[in-house]
């Protein structure tokens, strides 16, 4: 049996690139909307963190998505 270590290190650099810019993406959402809930304890307003925060969300959900299809798609 032979492995093939080059394929298998790259399958963990791209896991582990994209498993911390998708934990970073949900960070940054949870951000916003606590930004949302400070300003209006404040009587402010802070659309562009609420604006922000949804990108944020809708990339990982866009990113999940991508990974599924790429899982059960057939060629």
């Amino acid at each position: 049996m032979k492995i093939d270590w080059a394929a298998l290190g790259s399958v963990f650099g791209v896991s582990l690139v994209v498993t911390v810019g998708l934990v970073t993406l949900f960070t940054l959402g949870i951000a916003g909307l606590n930004r949302r809930e400070k300003a209006a304890a404040q009587g402010g307003s802070a659309g562009l963190a609420v604006t922000g925060a949804y990108v944020c969300f809708a990339a990982c959900a866009a990113a999940v998505a991508y990974g599924i299809h790429l899982i059960v798609a057939k060629p």
